[in-house]
């Protein structure tokens, strides 16, 4: 078994080690290949700029992350075209389908970028140009492999000119249209060979040998040579192909969330909302539905004061079965002198008088945090986007308080969890403040927080989430604000999303984390908004155009009757924008 995954970078371990095994095989495979070219491979994956072209490096891996092939692709921006440099597969057994579907991915990609066609150089199979029969074999089997999938020879041009007059099997430059509604022009030909040969070959090239080669592109379109090895075939026969990890979208749900289930009249933060928010998203087809891990409870108390954490955890394996504790008495007096009856106690770390205490309410909120840590570490196993659907909420709880139906901020231990490998934005797009987000960050210069929300004026929690509320120390400037008016349109949101998305690319962070709420919704009956599923998806595909590896955590939303189509909607925006913007 194995999938298909797009490598970004080598900052993160996985993908270091599928760089470092990529350029294994190079050195092994490609013995012509400079060691100077092979080195040059992460800095091209960091910094295309400097080399011209967008380098895009595909990997077939399996589940031990063993890189069984590559595929590497070069994207020219400015004349649109994709040059395949180099596709191999490690021999052996198990090999057997993963060239085919790393060639596939390469056209998927192709066509997401609209470009005019897929250039390639292959040796020939004409006895003329290669006089080992070895080799000629070799070549031929290459070429009947690329004619399967629509790429053949380009014909009538002096692209076969070896450099030098002794030199054997000079490469055909071959072409695969995939999409495109035309064939190259001749201008448009010209063009993309010079580029080609100027970044393959530069200096190595005889003088005037570039300008006789582009000039020798005379049809116009150029002119493709027929089908040798597939005639028969209308269609290439497609092996087996894993889904592109990338391209799907990793959901992880917190199974037993529904052991909080408190029954009180008006209590809207009920089990029904997952269920709601399931059947919506099921429909996208998009989604990977994956087991959380457990972890250790360290990660909290990386967040949260450790002694909030273990009174949350006494006081709830202390409490009767269907019984709630709701915090009634507050230390406004004499906050040094906690009170030693633990239901009592409650106040001491609460915000609110409507969130309860209950015996499952520990183990709920702790299986919230284990789901949100999966989704965060699946964006290290190659996933662009993770959703955590989980309850309770968590972004109203603080560094020492719960509230809001929140008792573990699950959106702020991921972000923590994230930021070991780099500089992490923090997203909330719930109706509500996050007024434990920013408290927990509040002093980090290496965690942005930005909240868009319904003014504190109006809505809870009432005492934090305006706009002078800018950070502190280190995290000065780092926390941004957006208190909305109690009525809000689609459009009027859509201008202060693109504000805050503004501030994330100018911090240019190494992950997201989207606190994502579906209260902005019209009749939600915690909100005042009237955001629609449009809207959502407009939203989303805003964000996703970030084009950052993104773990949403599930915060609010009540309304039942829409949640499911919303979440459809924003997903399949944030995929979009995530894949679809050039």
């Amino acid at each position: 078994m194995f999938r298909i995954r797009r490598v970004y970078d080598n900052t993160l371990p996985i993908d270091k080690d599928a760089v470092s095994q990529v350029q294994e095989i190079l050195s092994r495979q490609f013995s012509a290949l400079s060691e100077k070219e092979i080195r040059s491979l992460p800095a091209k994956l960091l910094n295309p700029l400097k080399y011209q072209f967008r380098t895009i490096l595909f990997v077939a891996d399996d589940q031990r992350h063993r890189v069984k092939g590559f595929a590497l692709v070069n994207f020219d921006p400015e004349l649109h075209f994709c040059y395949l440099d180099f596709l191999s597969v490690k021999p052996g057994k198990a090999s057997s389908g993963i060239g085919g579907a790393l060639y596939q991915r390469v056209q998927e990609e192709a066509k997401r970028l609209g470009v005019c066609g897929i250039f390639m150089e292959c040796l020939p199979d004409d006895v003329h140009l290669c006089h080992d029969p070895d080799i000629q074999k070799q070549n031929r089997a290459r070429l009947r492999f690329y004619e399967r999938y629509g790429a053949v020879p380009i014909i009538n041009t002096a692209y076969e000119t070896p450099l030098k007059p002794t030199d054997d099997c000079p490469p055909y430059l071959v072409y695969d249209q995939v999409e495109a509604p035309t064939l190259p022009s001749r201008a448009m030909a010209r063009n993309i060979v010079r580029a080609i040969l100027t970044k393959k070959y530069g200096s190595a090239c005889p003088p005037g040998y570039i300008d006789m080669v582009v000039e020798s592109f005379q049809n116009d379109p150029i002119l493709l040579r027929s089908k040798r090895y597939n005639k028969k075939e209308t269609t290439p026969t497609k092996p087996w192909v894993s889904p592109s990890i990338e391209q799907r979208i990793a959901l992880v749900v917190n199974a037993k969330h529904d052991i909080h289930h408190v029954h009180e009249r008006g209590y809207v933060e009920a089990p029904v909302r997952i269920n709601s928010i399931m059947k919506g998203i099921e429909k996208t087809g998009l989604f990977d539905q994956m087991p959380a891990r457990h972890f250790q409870e360290s990660h909290i108390k990386e967040v949260h004061n450790p002694n909030f954490v273990e009174y949350l955890k006494r006081v709830c394996n202390s409490i009767e079965p269907n019984k709630s504790v709701y915090p009634y008495v507050f230390p406004i007096r004499n906050n040094a002198r906690p009170p030693k009856e633990l239901p009592v106690r409650a106040g001491y770390y609460c915000i609110d008088t409507f969130t309860p205490l209950n015996r499952n309410a520990y183990l709920a909120a702790k299986g919230a945090v284990d789901c949100a840590l999966t989704a965060g570490n699946l964006l290290f196993e190659g996933y662009r986007i993770t959703y955590a659907l989980v309850r309770p909420p968590g972004h109203h709880a603080e560094r020492k308080v719960f509230g809001g139906f929140c008792y573990f901020n699950s959106t702020a231990i991921t972000a923590n969890y994230l930021s070991r490998y780099g500089k992490i934005a923090v997203l909330d797009i719930d109706y509500h403040h996050g007024n434990g987000t920013q408290d927990i960050f509040y002093d980090r210069g290496d965690v942005l927080t930005i909240s868009i929300h319904g003014h504190p004026s109006f809505a809870y929690p009432y005492f934090s989430g305006f706009a002078e509320e800018i950070g502190e120390g280190d995290g000065y400037r780092r926390n941004r604000n957006y208190p909305m008016p109690e009525k809000l349109d689609g459009e009027g949101y859509r201008q202060v999303l693109s504000r805050a998305l503004a501030r994330i690319r100018k911090f240019s962070p190494r992950f997201l984390v989207v606190a994502l709420g579906y209260d902005p919704a019209k009749n939600d009956p915690t909100g005042t908004w009237t955001l629609n599923a449009d809207d959502f998806f407009a939203n989303g595909r805003l964000i996703g155009s970030l084009r950052l590896p993104t773990a949403v955590v599930q915060e609010g939303g009540y309304r039942t009757s829409s949640l499911g189509r919303n979440a459809r909607y924003f997903f399949k925006g944030l995929w979009d924008g995530m894949h679809c913007f050039p």
